[in-house]
């Protein structure tokens, strides 16, 4: 088992790792499943829109993309996040940083865990998880 945080072509310094991994680790074991490897990249809007058109053939900005490699009850992926994108959504949301940064973190994990949301039953249901997460995190 291991979660790893690394960035690509930024210089971004994530605090409470130690408590974050305690925190996604209870958010898989809640769902019946165990953390196998996952890995989240930090990176600029540029290099998540190049990820984008280039494994998934969409020619937009977002503010992350999961790679899911789940086998069985083991949950692995990749996690490509955009520190910009992150950080301009929570100041349209009027939203701390840390916040909607906690938010995309537990975001990718939920869809290793096979939430989708595509349609709007989904996004809600989304939505949902994550704040159940994010209160979560609050009480570690």
């Amino acid at each position: 088992m291991a979660i790893s945080f690394s960035q690509d072509d930024i210089q971004f310094v994530l605090r409470e790792k130690q408590r974050i991994r305690q925190w996604i680790t209870r958010v898989v074991q809640d769902a019946d499943k165990r953390v196998g490897e996952i890995a989240y990249v930090f990176c600029s809007d540029e290099t998540l829109l190049r990820y984008n058109r280039q494994f998934l053939n969409h020619d937009t900005y977002t503010d992350i993309i999961t790679f899911d490699y789940v086998s069985g009850d083991v949950v692995s992926g990749d996690i490509i996040i955009s520190v910009d994108r992150v950080r301009d959504n929570a100041a349209q949301l009027g939203n701390p940083f840390i916040q909607e940064l906690h938010r995309v973190l537990i975001h990718g994990v939920l869809h290793l865990l096979g939430q989708g949301d595509k349609s709007e039953m989904e996004s809600q249901e989304m939505r949902a998880k994550e704040e159940a997460a994010l209160s979560l995190y609050e009480e570690l």
